[in-house]
């Protein structure tokens, strides 16, 4: 099945009380039964609710798994997974990631005796040598934010799996339409759908995807027991969202190629970080494994102190200063005050994030105008 017929027709039936054609919003916290035990497949509504499976069928089939789950973000997904691990483990990152799964390792998981190694990805040894016998998971971005680094999965997942450890891929800043982790070798594939899946900067929502029955149950169980599960309204937008995912991640990729190479011809910027150009380092990894480079940029100016960097952040007009990425409407964003503030300083510049770098997720507004937009900005 094409992607387009994919993702309009993923894990929706007509409802069959109705012959509604969208998903009702099954707006209800418990479910009548016949008898003890006995019911309709449906208890209570943090363990099932009818709009949330038919949104964790179609995370499944948008992500070629076998299996979907919803979470409440895509931290309480991200969340979820590390609780899969026991003290003593050890979790190989990597070293560029968003600030938030970053503070949820550092500053929450690192207190229950779980160790996080972080390295460069995008070379497949340092993880090979970051292996030891308590290596039990290996967490991937790619692209990664904010730098868009591209990290080869099916290299890495031949270490995962030699290591006997888990592959996790936060695969948000590609989404389903340019990149299917699972298909690579991961074990697990996160999205923040709040991004891309929900497309439309109204909704917070987290998904898991996974092939292993297994590994579902524990995840399931997780999901049930500590109880970070979207509500029916949530799930009903982002269904919603998903059924246009291909059109707006089309022009997504149009627009961000179009802006990136624009960028890169200004007299007035000092390097663009995206992973279309064919001489980034990551080109070739990405024009293996994605269908396109998507519509996440960052760059500096030649002129890198804050006041420059701040000067085009709070002038452009269409471009709206913000924190999040992947709506139709196009978001400026500075990762070093906003995204990534978590990180300390010492780590962000070590690992290429310089205080100036500004981050933009790319509308599907017209091109043109978000060009003028920046111009007017950069000055």
């Amino acid at each position: 099945m094409k992607l387009a017929t994919k993702f309009i027709h993923a894990g929706t039936e007509p409802d069959p009380s109705t012959g509604a054609i969208m998903t009702p919003i099954f707006q209800t916290s418990t479910y009548v039964q016949e008898a003890p035990g006995k019911n309709k497949g449906y208890e209570y509504a943090r363990s099932q609710n009818p709009t949330r499976k038919a949104l964790e069928d179609a995370y499944a089939i948008i992500e070629n798994a076998k299996f979907g789950l919803a979470f409440g973000s895509g931290v309480a997904a991200t969340d979820s997974v590390i609780k899969l691990l026991n003290p003593g483990d050890e979790v190989i990152a990597a070293n560029d990631m968003y600030g938030g799964s970053y503070r949820l390792f550092t500053k929450v998981w690192e207190r229950y005796g779980i160790t996080f190694i972080y390295v460069d990805t995008t070379n497949a040894a340092n993880v090979q040598a970051a292996v030891t016998a308590n290596t039990k998971m290996i967490w991937l971005e790619t692209p990664t934010n904010p730098l868009m680094n591209i990290t080869d999965i099916a290299a890495i997942a031949v270490i995962s799996k030699a290591a006997h450890a888990l592959l996790c891929v936060d695969n948000t800043f590609a989404s389903p339409y340019l990149q299917n982790p699972l298909d690579q070798g991961a074990d697990i594939v996160m999205h923040s759908a709040t991004k891309y899946l929900g497309g439309h900067s109204d909704v917070i929502q987290g998904a898991l995807m996974m092939n292993d029955p297994e590994l579902r149950e524990k995840l399931y169980f997780i999901q049930k027991s500590c109880g970070a599960v979207p509500g029916p309204m949530d799930c009903f937008l982002v269904l919603r969202g998903i059924k246009t995912l291909h059109v707006r991640m089309k022009q997504h990729c149009e627009n961000g190629e179009k802006i990136a190479h624009w960028l890169r011809n200004h007299a007035k910027i000092g390097k663009v970080y995206w992973p279309g150009f064919e001489d980034n380092a990551g080109y070739a990894v990405a024009k293996k494994q994605m269908r396109g480079f998507g519509g996440m940029i960052s760059f500096v100016l030649k002129d890198e102190s804050i006041e420059a960097a701040n000067q085009v952040l709070t002038g452009t007009h269409l471009f709206s200063l913000a924190e999040s990425l992947g709506g139709v409407e196009s978001l400026i964003n500075h990762p070093a005050s906003m995204t990534h503030a978590s990180i300390p300083r010492e780590e962000r510049i070590k690992n290429g994030l310089a205080d100036g770098l500004i981050r933009l997720s790319v509308g599907i507004e017209d091109a043109d105008d978000l060009i003028e937009d920046l111009k007017q900005a950069i000055g």
